[in-house]
């Protein structure tokens, strides 16, 4: 349930690359047009644009507005106009090459691939290898410490079956070995590693509810009583993620605007990522969660041009001419 909001008859990519061209050139840049235009566009519209504007004026749309916006506005227009899986592999690669609070950077590869299609998740490894002329598996081998490297690895190599297809008796013995698994303390152990990286969607939650029945708690419960550390965080990441994403970005929402200052690439990749797929559910499960409003905090957490847009990818921006 998306919350991007589309015209009801959309204009040519030829069109919109004129208005954009318009916005960028001479004195000042019109910020709103900008918006207007890329924030009322799907992915496979803003790929027409794109290549549009490049066979028009001979130049990158994504360059353009790199030397036209700043600040958190351009980081968040220019993410969202990245095509999906070029924007993933991005994201990826940043996380992997991160300095600083580590594990919440790792948090986000997590993401990706639990919470992405299997055909998503394969465009983004695709992606990742064209850009950056290795794997993406490589890359997490080379910059990530067991045992984390371990569980990374096999969840984004992971290609899942994606249609309705669960055995209760297979998900009572896999309840077993994750529980056996937890009882031991070993979240590295290989049955961890190859259920939650290989079983289908629908597989994988007939697990957890088999584990909760069977133990008392929920997988992510035990978990915890295992510590608090990195292999923890990052389980239940996958966990939640596989559960239910919507819940899970609802969480990056929060997290991004609790506290001191406003963690902004996260809520940036959270409502850009989101606002084609599940966003009308992430704002349920937020409201349900935290008892208010995802729109309003937001509003109440940024300003100016880059609250205008994340607003119009909520589909609650500004009306104009789309």
């Amino acid at each position: 349930m998306a919350s991007l909001k589309l015209p009801e008859v959309v204009p040519s990519p030829t069109h919109d690359s004129e208005r954009l061209r318009k916005a960028v050139q001479g004195f000042g840049t019109d910020e709103k047009a900008i918006i207007m235009v890329l924030g009322h566009r799907n992915a496979q519209q803003r790929k027409e644009i794109r290549e549009t504007y490049q066979q028009l004026y001979n130049e990158s749309l994504i360059d353009r507005l790199h030397s036209e916006l700043s600040g958190d506005f351009r980081k968040a227009v220019i993410l969202w106009t990245y095509d999906p899986p070029e924007r993933h592999a991005r994201v990826a690669k940043d996380a992997l090459k991160a300095r600083w609070q580590r594990i919440k950077q790792l948090q986000v590869v997590v993401e990706i691939a639990c919470a992405s299609t299997p055909n998503h998740l394969v465009a983004v490894r695709q992606a990742y290898c064209s850009l950056f002329d290795c794997s993406l598996e490589e890359d997490i081998i080379a910059s990530v410490a067991p045992p984390l490297r371990k569980l990374l690895v096999g969840l984004v190599s992971a290609y899942r079956y994606d249609k309705v297809a669960v055995n209760l008796e297979v998900a009572k013995a896999e309840a077993s070995k994750l529980q056996e698994a937890i009882n031991s303390k070993q979240l590295d152990h290989d049955h961890i590693v190859w259920i939650l990286g290989t079983r289908n969607l629908f597989q994988l939650q007939e697990t957890f509810a088999c584990y909760k029945q069977l133990y008392g708690n929920t997988l992510e419960q035990d978990i915890k009583k295992c510590g608090n550390g990195d292999l923890e965080s990052l389980l239940n990441v996958a966990i939640l993620c596989t559960e239910s994403p919507e819940k899970h970005f609802a969480k990056v929402v929060r997290d991004s605007i609790l506290g001191l200052g406003t963690d902004e690439d996260s809520l940036s990749r959270a409502i850009v990522t989101r606002a084609e797929i599940d966003m009308l559910k992430v704002r349920f499960e937020y409201a349900n969660m935290y008892k208010g409003s995802l729109d309003d905090d937001v509003i109440g957490d940024t300003s100016g041009d880059y609250r205008d847009f994340l607003m119009t990818l909520l589909g609650k921006g500004p009306k104009g001419e789309w």
